[in-house]
């Protein structure tokens, strides 16, 4: 039976958690690591419509309406969680005080440009928490599928749609390869692990930008 690509992506993610950290999970597929997180002590997810303490996804009976995500997803809490304003997460976020912010992401770029909050021609509100989070986490992970659904390749050697930031993204993981984005001022994409059992020459055709080994 095969693997769902977006199982596999969260899979190898949660490998990114460890005890302690104070994490952002963005809207979308970084969302459902949430149910990941009582696998370590003191991980503390952060939500910036106000949250600190978010707990794995709730089933029926437990679900609070008005207890949700910055995605407007349902939620539960941890013992001790926190609630505040906007203006105060987002002190948290630009103050630094984010460990790791998980974000889905459209294309990334050869030198770790991400593009994630806008299509040219489709409605969207905005950018949301995308731009704080790149230049305000000490670390930046994105999470997408490697193809577009018409097969073409997600890590452009350029971005071609609206960035979220310029060289703000230290770790790619896809349904076929985990990336770091290594180097200074610089910086250029390395492969670090595979997936699935993909020939790498095929992995190459597959990835616009030219990546190097460690």
């Amino acid at each position: 039976m095969s693997v769902d690509p977006r199982e596999r992506i969260l899979a190898r993610a949660a490998r990114e958690l460890a005890d302690g950290m104070v994490v952002n999970l963005g809207i979308g597929l970084p969302t459902r690591l949430a149910d990941a997180s009582l696998d370590h002590r003191d991980l503390l997810l952060q939500s910036e419509n106000g949250l600190l303490g978010i707990g794995p996804y709730p089933t029926e009976p437990e679900a609070d309406p008005d207890l949700i995500n910055a995605g407007k997803e349902t939620v539960t809490v941890v013992p001790g969680a926190s609630f505040f304003d906007s203006a105060m997460s987002f002190a948290m976020i630009r103050g630094g005080h984010v460990d790791v912010a998980f974000l889905g992401g459209l294309e990334v770029s050869a030198t770790g440009d991400l593009a994630n909050w806008m299509v040219p021609g489709k409605m969207v509100k905005g950018p949301g928490g995308a731009m704080d989070l790149v230049a305000g986490a000490k670390r930046t992970i994105i999470l997408m599928e490697h193809l577009t659904k018409s097969g073409e390749p997600r890590i452009r050697q350029t971005c071609t749609l609206p960035l979220t930031g310029r060289g703000v993204v230290d770790r790619l993981i896809t349904d076929l390869a985990v990336f770091d984005f290594v180097g200074s001022p610089r910086r250029e994409i390395q492969l670090v692990e595979r997936l699935t059992d993909m020939p790498l020459q095929e992995l190459r055709a597959c990835t616009e930008a030219s990546f190097g080994m460690p």
